[in-house]
């Protein structure tokens, strides 16, 4: 399978052998990815046998088609009676008209098989994961004096009460100047 790019060189090369172009000039000699989707709209070539995501897939017969259609139209025939003659036609019938190289034909590799999406929606809800959190540090509130208080973690020794209570005399008179301190319990 090609992309409608690799398609579109493989008809350019398809036509390189043996073909005049159309005789009238206003037909192009190698058809354009606009031109490949309106043939495939209005039938006179294939819809595309797969998508790829976004991306339109073509094969052989697709090649085949648009090589006849451009050597009958290089013979002066109009678009409705080249569709009226290709209409049904097989594979070989394609070939003969189209006299594509056999080298072109071949597929240089399979197409990597397209991915499969999960059906998350159809699979059972997994169980939610049992592990707790890790319990948080008990905290402890040391007293300063006018109201406030220190949060500390874990049990502080009296060493450590003296310790926080002399390092917090500065912020002590700095809440006191501002009138920050509940006056009742600063004494």
């Amino acid at each position: 399978m090609w992309t409608l790019d690799e398609l579109l060189e493989r008809v350019s090369a398809a036509l390189t052998a043996e073909y005049s172009g159309a005789p009238n000039g206003r037909v192009r000699d190698v058809p354009d990815r606009r031109a490949v989707r309106w043939y495939a709209t209005t039938g006179l070539v294939d819809r595309p046998s797969a998508m790829r995501g976004r991306t339109a897939l073509y094969e052989k017969r697709h090649l085949l088609q648009l090589v006849a259609v451009k050597r009958l139209q290089s013979q002066g025939r109009a678009l409705a009676e080249i569709q009226a003659e290709l209409a049904g036609a097989t594979d070989t019938t394609l070939a003969a008209i189209a006299r594509v190289p056999d080298g072109l034909l071949e597929s240089a590799e399979e197409p990597p098989p397209e991915a499969v999406r999960p059906r998350f929606w159809a699979e059972p809800v997994a169980a939610p994961a049992t592990t707790s959190p890790a319990p948080a540090a008990a905290l402890n509130g040391v007293a300063l004096g006018g109201g406030a208080v220190v949060l500390v973690p874990g049990t502080p020794t009296a060493a450590d009460l003296a310790d926080i209570a002399a390092a917090a005399q500065p912020l002590l008179d700095l809440l006191a100047a501002r009138g920050l301190l509940n006056e009742r319990e600063s004494s």
